[in-house]
């Protein structure tokens, strides 16, 4: 294909605006797709997708119309996956920046136009769901107009679901997004902005070619990871993998490799050939590290091996899945899973109990500390359980994060007070129309629980929440420890600040109260810092009434039998055990309920 008659472009939006179902009308329209094939979300191929109405994997597809070739790059809205949509964005000369008249500019719609701003694409402002009777067209209008600085007449109205409008974006995204930009120089440029591993052909890779050419059987090696491999297949996704015989600079397509895993493919890589290789990669790569941690244990030790071979296969397509071994006193054998955020850790949790059948016990998420000793050493530990003697500790250091809170302006007043309850601080406050902008820096462990439930909950639904990691900064932190029965559970350890300590301890013990049951003898739940008790809580004992076979004779009978009781309820509480169910692993997990 001509050079000038191509067109890659993407579409970005909030979740749920719509992304999907226009991307559905497109390959509609230019006959992409025939109508016996067409069904909603078909780019969406996970059953997690289509159930929760969310892109969680990205997926181009070509598409020619008018003898022009339009490659899409459908991809995630979620803020967990914002490199990947950033390594897309740089695949790309063009954006449609989809906006919901009936909600208005959201808080991801704005971290993901300042990313295409800053990867210097022409954005397309589109309105979607025009044909709703909610739908106020000319209030996010003026939305779009403030934040881009466009005219309103440029703004194209459309319905993705009935198709009205669909024409005009066609012809707008030929004559508005322009072609890509000449080779610079002969050796193979690709960007690889998606991979995943296909249990019967290897590493099959996504990538936007910007220099030089690919052909099939071309040896390959990628440049940040120096892993080599050979190209047996090249060809265009439409949307199912068509074989072709190259892949020249500007296109997008596919390219099936004999790599036995995605780590060594990563997403933002440069692939070049091994006999005319390129040396200077392009630009933007950077490894994606998890910064949410959980433990996954199975209900029976048994299944501990299917776990953790389950994990492994879901490691294979997901680079970003970071998992080891653990060993709790209370939970057996399990793994200890990082993730690039809550939305990540429950996808992974449910693919697991879905697809592989397993039923889990998934302990509190946390977040990773810097830990900086006496001596100068530094250690980065991923759980409470795993923090040294105090004693030996200079400082520790979080991770805080930058976020964007978008919400009606009325609510402005109850969610900063709800930032400053989380140890936020609130960096700017602005105003587009009827809606309210808030910057904001908050520790990211005060936001991992119950922070966008809250949120949720004081604007009656309409606040969205965006953030990305900042940096890690000395806070006066503990570990706080739970015991039950005068024994320390790790899995239920905890890192807060000093200052959170005692009402989080207090709150935590109220809500073990209710789950771990009564036992024939007093149950004492403690929460500690290093040895001091700062909260208590106590299980009353089984009281059983031993008298009632006694009747008449000398009162000492029955002082006699209540003695026994009462010497065997103190041995009890010496040697008991208390069966600790599995959902008080979980109970931080909503601890305003």
């Amino acid at each position: 294909m001509d050079r000038s008659r191509i067109r890659n472009f993407c579409i970005i939006a909030h979740i749920d605006h719509g992304k999907s179902t226009l991307a559905d009308r497109l390959l509609e329209l230019t006959g992409t797709v025939s109508r016996r094939e067409m069904k909603e979300q078909l780019l969406d191929k996970m059953d997690l997708e289509r159930e929760k109405g969310i892109t969680i994997k990205l997926a181009p597809v070509r598409m020619n119309y008018q003898n022009y070739e339009l490659n899409l790059i459908d991809t995630p809205g979620h803020v967990d996956f914002s490199y990947e949509v950033s390594r897309s964005l740089a695949a790309c000369e063009g954006a449609l920046l989809v906006v919901d008249a009936t909600q208005g500019i959201q808080a991801q719609t704005l971290a993901n136009v300042y990313l295409a701003i800053a990867a210097d694409l022409n954005i397309i402002p589109v309105v979607n769901k025009i044909d709703l009777p909610a739908a106020d067209i000319n209030r996010v209008s003026a939305e779009i107009v403030s934040l881009l600085g466009c005219k309103a007449e440029d703004i194209l109205r459309i319905s993705a679901k009935t198709g009205q409008g669909v024409d005009a974006l066609l012809d707008k995204i030929i004559s508005d997004i322009p072609p890509p930009r000449e080779s610079a120089e002969p050796a193979l440029r690709a960007l690889i902005f998606d991979s995943y591993f296909d249990d019967y052909r290897g590493v099959i890779l996504y990538v936007r070619v910007v220099d030089g050419s690919l052909k099939k059987n071309d040896g390959i090696r990628m440049i940040a990871s120096a892993a080599e491999g050979l190209a047996l297949e090249v060809g265009s996704l439409t949307p199912n993998l068509t074989p072709g015989s190259q892949l020249v600079a500007g296109e997008i397509g596919y390219v099936v490799t004999n790599l036995k895993t995605a780590r060594e493919a990563h997403v933002g890589d440069t692939v070049t050939t091994t006999v005319q290789p390129a040396h200077i990669p392009l630009p933007g790569y950077k490894e994606v590290k998890p910064f949410v941690y959980a433990g996954f244990f199975p209900e029976s030790n048994e299944d501990y091996q299917e776990l953790k071979e389950a994990i492994a296969k879901l490691s294979l397509n997901d680079s970003a899945l970071q998992f080891s071994s653990e060993n709790s006193p209370v939970l057996g054998f399990g793994v200890r899973v990082g993730f690039l955020g809550l939305l990540h850790l429950d996808i992974i949790r449910e693919r697991l109990e879905r697809e592989y059948g397993l039923e889990l016990v998934v302990t509190n998420p946390s977040t990773d500390y810097h830990i900086v000793l006496n001596n100068g050493e530094e250690l980065d530990i991923k759980s409470a359980a795993e923090l040294p003697d105090p004693t030996m500790i200079r400082e520790i250091h979080e991770p805080w994060v930058k976020g964007e809170i978008v919400l009606p302006k009325q609510y402005v007043g109850t969610v900063l007070q709800l930032i400053v309850a989380k140890r936020g601080r609130q960096n700017n406050l602005s105003y587009v129309e009827e809606q309210a902008l808030i910057s904001f820096e908050a520790p990211l462990a005060n936001l991992l629980t119950d922070f966008y439930d809250q949120l949720k909950s004081l604007t009656s639904g309409y606040g969205s929440f965006n953030y990305e990691l900042s940096d890690y900064r000395p806070g006066d932190l503990v570990k706080l420890d739970f015991l039950v029965a005068n024994e320390p559970v790790d899995a239920l350890s905890l890192m807060v600040h000093r200052s959170e300590a005692q009402a989080l301890g207090r709150a935590t013990l109220a809500k073990l109260k209710q789950i771990i049951p009564r036992q024939n003898f007093k149950v004492a739940l403690q929460a500690a810092i290093n040895g001091k008790v700062i909260a208590r809580e106590d299980i009353s004992a089984y009281r059983k009434d031993v008298t009632i076979g006694l009747y008449g004779g000398d009162v000492t009978r029955k002082r006699k039998v209540l003695e026994k009781q009462k010497r065997g309820k103190k041995r009890l509480k010496r040697f008991g055990k208390v069966d600790i169910p599995a959902e008080a692993f979980f109970v931080m997990m909503r601890r305003n309920d």
